[in-house]
């Protein structure tokens, strides 16, 4: 399951022929991302395990399973805000149900980046992820 922002992207990797390129497509995707407001840049945002600074800051419209999921993030590191619009559109307009349904693993590994990221960049990336799935989760609980 994927959002047709998340085919996009899939399409465009797909499109560029060496990992030097991709990765400048990956940092172009963070720089076009809106910037998390600094006084959201809070010990209750970051994510932990990541060798960059990183936050996420959720929005849920509605309620349940049913409700909208979305996120907003930043990072210190240029790889890393590309990694983290990647991530969005993965999840962003999604239901929370349908967020918790999402095998990331599966999806990013359709770009080649498990193959390509440091051990640090795939750590912190697999925390981003859990920190995603642990907000879906906290909504669906209630």
């Amino acid at each position: 399951m994927a959002t047709e922002a998340f085919e996009d992207i899939a399409g465009n990797f797909g499109f560029l022929d060496d990992w030097e390129d991709r990765y400048r497509y990956v940092i172009e995707l963070g720089a076009a991302m809106t910037r998390l407001d600094p006084a959201l840049q809070t010990a209750a945002t970051r994510v932990e395990g990541c060798a960059s600074q990183v936050w996420l800051r959720h929005r849920i419209e509605g309620t349940g399973a049913g409700a909208v999921f979305s996120f907003q993030g930043e990072s210190d590191a240029m790889i890393v805000r590309g990694l983290i619009a990647i991530l969005g559109a993965l999840y962003n307009g999604l239901t929370v149900g349908e967020a918790l349904r999402v095998d990331a693993h599966a999806e990013l590994a359709r770009l080649g980046l498990d193959a390509h990221l440091s051990a640090q960049r795939s750590n912190g990336l697999r925390a981003m992820v859990g920190r995603i799935r642990h907000l879906a989760q906290a909504e669906v609980a209630g």
